[in-house]
């Protein structure tokens, strides 16, 4: 009985047991319908609560959204907090993705395919920053994300965004050649052309 018991407990993720996962790792189908009081994703097989952030970084992460959806193309789609399938073991949840829309149900889709994504976006916390600087563009870029933005609180808590783009052989990121720092005002062509005023993203 002991055993039938445990095994059951294992197919799917629980308030109970979320933090006992399987010798394997939890895979998506295990965890994705699991509701937890906290903000959460899943970690090479490990469901790892995600820290609460400041009002700062909640207010640039939304005006940067912003920006975004008033500049996008129509084959384009922004979301903020979204979960991004990589694989079974992996489904961050960036603080900003841009993706292609075409070919998704979004009504229907539990998380983004990578494979859809164009431009993944940090905005870094107190306690994000190894994540944001090291662990999840390593993540973003061997899966082929083709962009990614990291967005640091620099002085006079004005936002500064380093812009990279993704080298396909190395499956690596390099900053963006001439401009990888912007401060002040935002100006780029990729993934599509985005102008956006760093200064005025933290104005009441």
């Amino acid at each position: 009985m002991g055993a039938v018991m445990v095994g059951e407990r294992l197919v799917k993720a629980t308030p109970e047991n979320w933090m006992y996962p399987p010798a394997e790792g939890w895979t998506f189908d295990q965890v994705k319908d699991l509701e937890l009081p906290a903000a959460w994703e899943l970690v090479d097989g490990e469901i790892v609560v995600r820290g609460r952030t400041v009002w700062w970084h909640n207010h640039v992460r939304r005006r940067i959204e912003r920006c975004l959806e008033d500049t996008m193309t129509e084959t384009y789609c922004v979301a903020s907090e979204q979960c991004v399938f990589v694989d079974d073991q992996n489904t961050p949840v960036p603080d900003i993705v841009v993706f292609d829309k075409q070919g998704l149900d979004l009504f229907e889709t539990r998380a983004i395919p990578v494979t859809k994504a164009v431009l993944m976006i940090e905005v870094v916390s107190t306690g994000s920053r190894q994540d944001d600087r090291v662990r999840k563009p390593a993540l973003y870029a061997s899966a082929g994300v083709p962009y990614y933005w990291r967005v640091e609180r620099g002085e006079g808590n004005l936002p500064e965004v380093h812009e990279y783009w993704l080298n396909p052989e190395r499956a690596e990121y390099f900053p963006r050649p001439g401009r990888a720092c912007h401060a002040g005002k935002l100006e780029t062509d990729f993934p599509y052309p985005i102008a956006i005023d760093l200064a005025g993203l933290v104005e009441l």
